[in-house]
Formats: structure tokens, sequence, C-alpha cells
């Protein structure tokens, strides 16, 4: 490897890396982001929206593809890379310096989306511009190992964020004292017992800290990418006078390559990405959501994780030019989908024993299945309230695995935890009962009849306690089962004090357990960029390769969890939902298999004529 290739994969890494930072730190602080700029809504309304605002990023980012990829096919890769890392860094400072709700109310929230959109098109633009620039300047037989490196960028720009945010959290609050939380009028609020609610200084304000930093990112990004030279292939095709005049409609307008798109996004990017996100973002959402393992601990085993498993991406990188790329990816797509239940069944008894010891205990949920919906709702606008779906939510909350039976048409859904039973019921019935109820009682306050206003006091007071009434039951035959309901009397659940705190069996179990889904990324993820720049010709590469890598990676892989999560809780079981990565795995490897071209690894990419 020249000293200027070194320079080339050094400067399209640093900067990729950045972008992946900026992306990343909005979804490892959503919740406290939330706390900020949706304060007017209960505490989970505004973390749907804050994930919302997260997922906005993922869902625009094939348009970025598309804008990006067409101006870098017209205009040259190495302006385009310096439009997508000015809009990315920009846009993430800005989050750190924007106004909560409190101060400027409605339009708070509203930017941050609009900031988050724009970071979500940078992106789109920012992978095919990376993989593009270094593949063209690569040598004959070494794509792979070069590529690789733009690989490690979205794993390196995941740990980059971890340990930021690690780093600034214990200082910030070991240094600075809590502070009231504020309400939407910027006015402290009271909690249960009467006390001012206080917060941690980073949930705060801290937070900003990680967004603010960032400038400095982007200064050193535009600092190292005005040193790059054009890519050769496109200055080649340039000289020629080959450059295609409408880059989406040549790439996309027409069967021949419309087709390499499709099969590019069903046999290759789909299934890479959800395995990427599995691996990754999964495995760290089903440590800390499904397996009640704390946040921290969970950053840090994931974080060792992902500094054993990273060489993975220059392992696999380097293999793909020796054995092809498509061999590589499809076997790593094909043992997820046949190892995801055991592995992430081990994680379970592994990091929460208890809670594996207490999913024995026999729990079913008897309903009319009219009375069950799917609980996809990754747009957070629609609200499940039927007995049925409330009981089923319940239980996937506390990590319950659950068979659902069917029940009498028309009656409310009931739970059975061994011997015990507990009624469920109808959200949306019970609030209109609370709207009755408190009419009624406002009526009654008008009379003198001092024996109506308690007996309507009464019954309001009966109809509000009966979701607290339900909660109450369902945990206390939850635990009567040895299900860990309060964290804090869970002795057998992995906790790290801090970011060296590893060095016991079971830790050390469960970061080689995230290490291998490390693996697996890097199977599936290592030899995929240069794979999709040898599918196009070098005329339209950049918007070619764009648009299916990020509909795979945004839509198949960012819908991951919602789906996930859906699965789950209609079936009762925290792992079911693992089937819609498997199976999508699964498609790619038969359509991979069946219409991917092999050999592609000795295509040479300059000679455009045979394509």
């Amino acid at each position: 490897m020249t000293a200027e290739e070194k320079k080339v994969i050094l400067a399209s890494s640093a900067g990729t890396v950045f972008e992946w930072y900026d992306f990343y730190l909005y979804g490892s602080l959503a919740a406290m982001i939330g706390a900020q700029f949706f304060t007017p809504f209960p505490e989970a309304t505004r973390n749907v929206f804050a994930l919302l605002a997260f997922a906005a990023g993922f869902i625009v980012r094939p348009f970025g593809a598309l804008v990006f990829g067409m101006l870098g096919d017209l205009i040259g890769r190495k302006y385009t890379f310096l439009m997508t890392i000015m809009i990315m860094g920009l846009s993430t400072f800005l989050v750190g310096m924007l106004p909560s709700y409190y101060s400027w109310g409605i339009a708070a929230p509203i930017i941050l989306i609009g900031l988050r959109m724009l970071q979500g098109l940078a992106l789109g633009g920012e992978y095919g511009g990376a993989a593009v620039y270094v593949a063209e300047h690569a040598p004959q037989g070494h794509r792979g190992y070069y590529t690789a490196f733009i690989q490690t960028t979205a794993t390196l720009g995941l740990l980059l964020s971890l340990v930021v945010i690690l780093s600034v959290q214990g200082y910030i609050n070991g240094a600075y004292p809590d502070m009231p939380v504020l309400d939407a009028a910027g006015q402290p609020t009271m909690a249960a017992d009467g006390s001012p609610a206080m917060q941690k200084a980073f949930n705060a304000w801290g937070w900003r800290i990680p967004f603010l930093g960032s400038i400095i990112l982007l200064l050193i990004s535009l600092y190292i990418r005005l040193q790059m030279n054009e890519s050769p292939a496109f200055k080649k095709m340039k000289e020629e006078g080959a450059a295609s005049k409408a880059p989406l409609r040549e790439a996309f307008g027409n069967w021949k390559n419309g087709k390499i798109a499709l099969i590019a996004l069903l046999g290759l990017t789909a299934g890479q990405a959800v395995v990427w996100y599995s691996g990754q973002f999964y495995a760290l959402f089903f440590m800390q959501n499904v397996i009640k393992v704390d946040s921290f601990s969970a950053n840090v085993f994931v974080a060792w994780s992902l500094i054993l498993g990273t060489y993975g991406f220059i392992f696999f990188g380097r293999l793909s030019d020796n054995i092809g790329r498509k061999p590589i990816i499809l076997a790593g797509c094909l043992i997820a989908a046949i190892t995801y239940f055991p592995v992430f069944g081990f994680l379970t008894k592994t990091a929460n024993p208890m809670l594996a010891a207490a999913q024995e205990t026999q729990v079913t949920v008897t309903a009319d299945p009219a009375d069950c919906s799917f609980q996809f709702n990754p747009t957070g606008t629609v609200k499940f309230t039927n007995s049925c779906d409330i009981a089923k939510a319940k239980l996937y909350s506390l990590s319950v695995n659950s068979e659902t039976v069917d029940g009498p048409a028309g009656e409310p859904a009931t739970i059975k935890v061994g011997e015990t039973v507990i009624a469920s019921y109808d959200a949306g019935k019970n609030g209109a009962d609370v709207k009755a109820a408190t009419a009624a009682l406002e009526e009654a306050e008008k009379g003198t009849d001092q024996a109506a206003k308690d007996a309507a006091k009464a019954a309001l007071d009966a109809v509000k306690g009966v979701k607290g009434t339900f909660d109450k039951a369902v945990a206390e035959a939850l635990t009567t089962a040895g299900y860990p309901i309060v964290a804090k009397d869970n002795t057998t659940v992995a906790k790290a004090e801090h970011v060296l705190d590893i060095f016991t069996g079971q830790k050390i179990t469960i970061i080689l357990i995230l290490t291998y889904l490390i693996v697996l990324v890097t199977m599936v993820y290592g030899p995929i960029a240069a794979m999709l720049v040898e599918l196009y010709p070098t005329r339209i590469r950049y918007s070619g390769l764009s648009l299916p890598y990020h509909i795979g990676n945004g839509w198949f892989g960012g819908l991951l969890p919602a789906t996930a999560f859906a699965i789950s809780a209609q079936a009762g079981n925290i792992y079911t939902g693992l089937w819609y990565a498997i199976v999508v795995a699964l498609m790619t490897v038969v359509v991979g298999a069946l219409f991917v071209p092999g050999g592609t690894h000795k295509k040479d990419i300059f000679a455009d004529a045979d394509q």
C-alpha cells in the first residue's frame, strides 16, 4: 500500500467515522433528547417521538443516496464528499445548540426532526462516496482489503460515540450537582412524594457536549478531505467524455440496470442489513430493554465486543479478494439465520440467570382472538387499547414468555401465572369510564348531598385505579413465580461498575457472545462495498450502488427493532422477533445464490466497455 493509497483510505475512513459518530449520538441519547424536546408529553409518548425522530434519519437515507449519488456521478466524488460532511457536521452541532421545548416551544422539536432528516440525507450520500472513492483508488486484486477499512467506520463511529458518552457522562455527573426536572413552561416538577423531581446534570445539559464537540471532528474532516484528489476513474471518464448526463435515469430507468439494483437489494444488502443491525443495535436493545441489563453495563459489554471484533472487517475484506465476495456474504447470512435463536437464548441465561429461570414458569393469556392486534407501530401514532393488547404488552415489557389461547368472544383477556388468574382491562373503555365518572363527580359537587359526592368520588377512584390494580396484580404474581420485577433485588444480572470491570466468567462470556455476533456482522459487511462497486460501471457507480445499500440498511435494517418488538409482543415470546432477521437473511441467501453474479472480485472496474 503506497503512501498515497494510505492517505486516500485515511481521509475517506476518518470522515466517515465522524459521520457515523454524529448519526449514532442521537440514537444513544434519544431518551434524554426526548425529555428536552418533547416535554409536554408523558414519558412513554415522548420516548416514542424521540425514536421516531431517530427513525426519520433512516427513512430519508435512500433519498440522500439519490441526490448525492447523482451529484457524485455528475460533479465528482471529492466535492460531493465535502458537501455531505458539511451537512452532517453542522446539523449535529446545531442539535447541541438547539434550545429546548420550554425555550422555543413547538419550534424546537420541529427543527430537531429537520436536523435529523438532514443528517440522514448526508449519510445517504456519504457511504456511497467513500466506498466508490476508495475502490477506484485500489489496485486490482485488493479492492476488498482497501474498502474493508470503510466498512469499519460504522462500527468505529458507534464505538466512538459510546466512549465519548460514557466519558462525558461520568465526568459531568461526578463534577456537577443534580438539577430539577422542568416542565414545558420551564418550571420545576414535583415527584410523587411532593419533593422536587431531580435529574443528573448530564441528562439536563451535559448531553449537549458530545454534539457540540463534533464541530472539532468536522474541522478535522474538512481539512483532510480538502487535501484529497479526485478519483482516477472519474477523471479518466471525464477526460474521455463518457460521463452520464442523467445518472439516475440511466441507473434505474431501464430494466438492465434497474435489475441490478433489485438483485443487489434482495440478494445482498437486505440480508447484510438485518445481520448488521441484529449484531450491533438489536443486541444492545435486547440487553437493555428485554433482559434488563442496565444501560451503562450493556454499553460497556458492547463496546468491548466492538473492540474485539472490528478486525473481522479487514480479515473478511482481504479474504474476499481471494475467494470472492458472494460466498462470504451469503455464508454470514446463513450462519446468522441458523444460530440466532440459540445465541440470544444463551445471552439471556448468561446475563440474567434469574430471568431465564423464571421463564420456565407457564404463563397463559386467554383472549378473544378478535381482541388481539399486531402491535406494529413504527410511527408511534397508533394506540393499542384492547384488553388482549394490554395484557401482551405488559408481559412483553417484563420479558415474560407466554402462550396465547382462544377465549370466549367478547370477554376481556386474562393472564394466568401458575395458578393465579388476573383479568386485563380495555384501556379505551376505561378512559371513557374515567371521563363519565369525572363528569358525574363534577355534577355531584354542585349539590349539597355529601353522600352523593362521596359515592361519585369513590366511583372515580375505582375506575382510575383499574390500571394500577392490574399492574400490581401482575407484578405480584410474576414475583411469586421468580421474575426479577424489582431490578435491585436481582443479584444475578450482569453489572459493570466501570469500563474495566469485565474480568469475571459471566461478563467475559457475555462479551464473547456479543463478539460472535460482531464477527457475523463483519462477514456480511466487510466485503459488501467492493461487491456493490463491482456491479456498476463508473458513469453510474455512485448513484447505482447508493440506493440499494440505503434502502437495505435504512429500511430493512432501520425498521428491525420496531418489527421485532411487534412480532415478539404478538407471539408472547422475547425471541420470536428474531424471525424477522432470520427470514430476511434466508431470502438474501436464496436470491443471492440464484441471481447475484459471482467472481466480481476479478473484474477490472476501469474497463467499462463490457459492463
